[in-house]
């Protein structure tokens, strides 16, 4: 247990693991998205987009006293299906059965804090069940979208305790420094994605004919 103090003055690190490409896999980054642009923070919480980095959020997780992770976790449950879970428990259930290598360097960021003795004291994973993972370029599905203000609901609830009151946002100037980029934005993101038939996000042929060589038909590989 760190000797900092946990009140009103707590530093609070709200996070979003996942992929934004591989459909419901970007859930943990949507939910910390839509936080931003839903709800003003205190200054001493930040809202972080940690994509797929992994071990390199290591100091950002060293300094927080309280951290809050969103992410699509495979916990064995009906797709859809969101849970909660606390403390030492988090790392467990990111390993019990890994969808991707992120899950796998967070892991390893929680192992590598622990062991520099700056463990964050109060830890809340926040994991929906995914739906649809290998969609490349898709989006998330309509079970999992439905999962995102309740998760910050739930979110919001968890952070009262330590005194952080988040007020809700009446305009649109929120700071998006460790967010994605406005380019990536859900609604940006899905009104320019080329519906499937136009981009196929397995293997496109349209582009294999138009490389050097013979043709390659995809009905012709082995």
């Amino acid at each position: 247990m760190s000797d900092r103090t946990i009140g009103n003055d707590a530093a609070v690190l709200v996070l979003g693991i996942g992929n934004l490409l591989w459909a419901d896999e970007g859930f943990g980054v949507r939910a910390v998205e839509a936080m931003q642009r839903d709800w003003v923070m205190p200054s001493n919480v930040q809202l972080l987009d940690g994509g797929t980095q992994g071990i390199y959020l290591v100091d950002r997780v060293r300094t927080a006293d309280v951290l809050v992770v969103f992410d699509a976790v495979d916990y064995g449950l009906p797709p859809g299906t969101m849970k909660r879970v606390e403390g030492d428990e988090v790392p467990r259930f990111l390993g019990a059965k890994k969808m991707s290598l992120h899950q796998t360097g967070f892991q390893e960021v929680l192992a590598l804090a622990a062991m520099l003795g700056d463990y964050p004291e109060h830890l809340l994973l926040i994991g929906v069940q995914p739906v649809e993972l290998d969609d490349f370029g898709g989006s998330l599905g309509p079970q999992v979208k439905a999962r995102i203000a309740p998760a910050i609901a739930m979110a919001l609830e968890y952070l009262a305790q330590f005194g952080v009151v988040a007020q809700r946002r009446s305009d649109s100037s929120s700071d998006t420094h460790d967010l994605p980029h406005p380019s990536l934005d859900l609604n940006a993101y899905e009104a320019g994605r080329p519906a499937p038939e136009v981009a196929c996000r397995i293997a496109d042929e349209r582009v294999l004919a138009g490389l050097s060589g013979p043709a390659i038909h995809l009905e012709d590989r082995p």
